[in-house]
């Protein structure tokens, strides 16, 4: 796995990947003396009332630098205008989180998930699940509506963490000749899954789905990924009912 950093608690991905860095000889030299801090730069943009933007990392995650105009001063911090509206932000999304995001969308994709909904939805949701989470369970249900009227596809991510059972459990779900009933019964109509041997490859996708979990730094299940925007914004455990509908996309159709 490529991610190694622990995420906040909330809030968009923060990753340990990132965007390739610019050169310290490319850069003014107030802006160079921060990379000796433990700064990386890694985009320029263009910022307003004349200034020059850095989108740049450390080990806590994303900060935007900005040169004064003459070139002998920067500021580290965010820039706000008139009305409070953050205007780092953005800026860092494009220049810093851009390709992290990218990069923890495609390894949600290369997981092994059990499909729930229509193929063709407009909207995609990623899900870590449990077997033995009740949560998860209640996650289920209460994305009920937005499923089941084909807007969208829950992809659970099936992993084994809360219960010495639960990667086998897991496993029986995956391993099953039709997964998404599988977690149907088990999710949706009560039936408990029961742990029976499984094959090696699919016991090392829930090895794989764990791994994934612990790399990026998760604790509670569900944790819920969705794109918003240019952005993968997550939700740890169930979802309030505005968090939700921002999760699937818009209010229950």
């Amino acid at each position: 796995m490529r991610h190694t950093l622990k995420l906040p608690a909330i809030g968009a991905l923060t990753l340990a990947f990132m965007a390739p860095a610019l050169a310290n000889d490319d850069l003014p030299a107030p802006v160079a003396a921060l990379t000796e801090q433990g700064l990386t730069i890694h985009g320029e943009f263009e910022g307003p009332a004349g200034l020059t933007g850095y989108g740049a990392s450390h080990s806590a995650g994303e900060v935007a630098i900005y040169l004064l105009p003459g070139g002998e001063h920067a500021i580290v911090g965010t820039l706000v205008d008139a009305e409070g509206n953050n205007l780092s932000e953005p800026a860092l999304d494009k220049h810093v989180r851009a390709a992290q995001f990218a990069e923890v969308w495609q390894d949600l994709e290369e997981s092994h998930w059990i499909a729930d909904g229509d193929p063709d939805a407009e909207h995609v949701v990623y899900t870590f699940t449990d077997p033995n989470c009740p949560y998860c369970r209640q996650f289920w249900h209460d994305a009920r509506p937005w499923v089941e009227a084909g807007k969208v596809q829950l992809r659970h991510i099936m992993i084994g963490v809360l219960a010495s059972d639960s990667p086998a459990k897991a496993a029986a779900l995956l391993g099953a000749d039709d997964p998404a009933a599988a977690l149907h019964a088990h999710s949706g109509d009560g039936e408990e899954i029961e742990a029976g041997p499984q094959s090696r490859e699919v016991e090392e996708q829930v090895y794989a789905n764990n791994q994934l979990f612990d790399s990026l730094g998760f604790m509670a299940t569900p944790t819920t990924l969705f794109r918003n925007g240019d952005r993968v914004d997550r939700i740890e455990g169930v979802p309030s009912p505005e968090r939700l509908e921002e999760a699937m996309g818009g209010p229950a159709p």
